[in-house]
This record gives structure tokens, sequence and C-alpha cells, in this order.
């Protein structure tokens, strides 16, 4: 078990930019898969929004951010980021960070069940 900080949120105008990153404890780091998730307001699900491998080589995205959203990590920093360019109101939810821990495999990973540790979650409010 890891523990999972996540920090950028913020209020942003539509078409602005926000970084998020998403620290974990430990020294396992680059075994783990990694991923972004993200509960929008009245919404009970998390949904996804992009995963990275543990080695950083291959990378998913929802269709909703394809093209907006940039995953990343520093294996040296136990940092794992996301880059949210032209923001949109629809992109306001609960964004949290979930880690596969010691991956056994080099794959990405897209569903909430694949992932055993969470973050508590940053707040992204995208006004309009």
């Amino acid at each position: 078990q890891v523990e999972l900080e996540e920090s950028g949120g913020g209020l942003v105008q539509a078409g602005g930019s926000l970084t998020l990153s998403c620290t974990t404890s430990g020294s396992s780091f680059s075994a783990h898969a990694m991923g972004w998730f993200r509960q929008p307001p009245g919404k009970k699900e998390r949904q996804f929004v992009s995963s990275i491998n543990k080695s950083g080589s291959r990378t998913s995205y929802a269709d909703a951010v394809k093209g907006r959203f940039t995953i990343f990590r520093d294996n040296t920093k136990n940092l794992v980021y996301l880059q949210m360019n032209s923001l949109k109101p629809e992109d306001t939810a609960q964004y949290y960070c979930a880690a596969r821990i010691l991956s056994l495999t080099d794959y990405v990973y897209n569903t909430p069940n694949d992932y055993s540790d969470w973050g508590q979650g940053t707040q992204v409010t995208v006004s309009s």
C-alpha cells in the first residue's frame, strides 16, 4: 500500500490550463502503473481520464480529453503529472490519482478496479 497526494487543482477560466501533480510514498514508484480519474459534481462513479504505464512509455486517454490533456511521470521524483490545456466547464470535477502498485506488466490500465491505491483528490473548477 502507498499513500498518494494530489496537488495543483483550482479555479480556472474556460480555455485555461492547469497541471495536476501526484506524489506517492515509498521507493517503488517505478513499479507502479498510474492513472488519473475524475468525479464530476453529482456523479457517483469515477471516470477514466488518463493512464501511464510504469516505465512511462505508454499512455492512454479518454476521448473527452484526448488532444487537450497530457500525462507524464518522473520516476526519479515519485511524481506523475496531468497537464490540462484548453479546459472546458465540463472538465469540472474532483480529480483523483490512482496507483496499481508493483504492476507485473508494463501495460496501461483504464478502469478504477485496476487500481489498488487512491489519493484524496483535488478539485478542478472551470468557469465559463
